[in-house]
């Protein structure tokens, strides 16, 4: 072998040598920058991100970029923060500010029907009794949703009956539906799922409430319950009027009312609170409905912690 062959042989050597170091300073260098990215990212999802001076010649451009982006997520999600908390506070204020006036209007509205009065007077009264009621009702849905959303207030679910969950709700609305003849039909079940008893009586009471509301005089609301692997799903059907397909994704949120029931006693926040608790318990709502074709909330609930 002469001398040429050795040193081309000790060059590819050296080659192969200094290519295996790139690659393996490359792999280090890329290693580095992902993890860096990783803590960046856990930083942020956990609401400690805060930004840092970073060295160019360390840190790539994307690192450089992405810490920007968070910079500006992490500055907005305070922002909503403090903006939803001041909402938050005002709500709980104005309840607690308006909590004795109302109860006092209702009050003096009551002891007044007591008296014999002049038939406009007797109407005025009335008027005034039944929209001090929804007043109060709207003040109260605001502060619990407000407590729900701040964390002031927090659902403890437990196994506990099904069948005790719907027949306390069924009790409180049938004053409702034996004034309008309107038939509630349960199924009886030994189904036991994981929920707050108190919080799910007022979600499900919502949701029929809803369904007595929009069903016309003498018509029914079915309720049934059906076990699966995780959940416990409980169907409520009426023979109302039905959710047009476009307002399906809409009427769950805060203050939303359909045009086609202005005329209807309501101010948008039974279903939107529903939700609420249902999703703080693990759970959620599906719907199912068709203009005049009646509606289905199905309320879906783990069946274990």
């Amino acid at each position: 072998m002469t001398t040429l062959n050795y040193v081309c042989i000790g060059i590819a050597i050296t080659a192969l040598f200094v290519a295996g170091t790139v690659i393996l300073l490359y792999r280090k260098n890329v290693h580095k920058t992902m993890k860096t990215i990783d803590h960046m990212i856990e930083a942020a999802i956990s609401g400690e991100f805060s930004e840092r001076v970073f060295d160019e010649s360390v840190l790539s451009a994307v690192e450089a970029k992405l810490a920007q982006f968070l910079s500006i997520c992490s500055v907005s999600s305070k922002n909503l923060l403090a903006e939803k908390n001041k909402i938050n506070e005002l709500i709980s204020d104005i309840s607690h500010q308006t909590k004795t006036p109302v109860a006092n209007i209702l009050l003096y509205s009551q002891l007044l029907s007591e008296y014999k009065l002049p038939e406009d007077g007797s109407i005025c009264v009335e008027a005034l009794s039944t929209q001090a009621e929804k007043l109060n009702f709207l003040i109260q849905a605001l502060l619990k949703t407000s407590q729900l959303e701040t964390g002031m207030i927090t659902v403890s679910p437990r196994q506990e009956s099904v069948q005790k969950l719907l027949h306390t709700a069924r009790e409180q609305i049938m004053p409702k539906a034996d004034a309008k003849g309107i038939s509630v039909v349960m199924e009886n079940t030994t189904i036991h799922a994981c929920f707050d008893l108190k919080w799910t009586v007022e979600a499900v009471y919502n949701i029929m409430d809803n369904a007595v509301k929009y069903t016309e005089t003498g018509g029914s609301i079915v309720i049934k319950v059906i076990a699966y692997d995780l959940f416990c799903r409980i169907d409520i059907t009426d023979s109302g009027i039905g959710v047009a397909e476009e307002e399906h994704s809409k009427i769950f949120t805060r203050f939303y009312r359909s045009s086609t029931v202005n005329s209807q006693e309501g101010v948008g926040i039974g279903l939107f609170l529903a939700r609420e608790i249902i999703t703080a318990e693990g759970g959620y709502i599906k719907l199912w409905s068709r203009r005049g074709s009646g509606s289905t909330f199905s309320i879906y609930l783990p069946i274990d912690k």
